[in-house]
């Protein structure tokens, strides 16, 4: 769903009488409680960590972003509101609320799930762009992976 699909639906609410509210937002809330457990991505189809050790997101990480995803997730509006120009930007994550980075456990973090393609309806870049914004390679998703596991600093 897209925002002008949400605004239509917001808008035409109103119309609704309060009793059918209500029951549209139970199923709502339940719909949303079963999402959370929706199988979990298939990890073992993530490529494996980098052998590199001592990474930091200066040194190892940032020149891949800015070759691959500054042009959506830069400074200028970010698209989620996710930014990849920063260290902190990176880990805090976007519009969600929920950190894109997990420290330590690259096999739980967002970021590492969606440009490896595992999160249905999440890969990035979107399958929809990919002439234009190539993915990532698994080598490149595996320096992410190892920079993640040695603490992303």
């Amino acid at each position: 769903m897209n925002f002008f699909d949400a605004w239509c639906v917001l808008k035409k609410i109103n119309t609704i009488p309060m009793s059918k509210r209500i029951v549209i937002a139970g199923i709502s809330s339940l719909m949303i409680s079963l999402n959370a457990f929706a199988a979990d991505p298939d990890i073992s189809k993530l490529p494996p960590a980098a052998k590199q050790t001592g990474m930091t997101y200066d040194k190892d990480i940032k020149p891949l972003f800015e070759k691959s995803c500054l042009k959506c997730h830069g400074p200028e509006k970010p698209k989620s509101k996710y930014r990849v120009d920063s260290r902190e930007a990176a880990i805090k994550g976007g519009s969600s609320d929920e950190a894109a980075v997990i420290p330590g456990k690259s096999e739980k973090s967002p970021l590492v799930l969606y440009v490896a393609d595992l999160v249905e309806e999440m890969e990035m870049p979107p399958k929809d762009k990919r002439d234009q914004y190539p993915p990532l390679k698994p080598e490149q998703i595996g320096l992410i992976r190892a920079w993640i596991d040695q603490g992303a600093k």
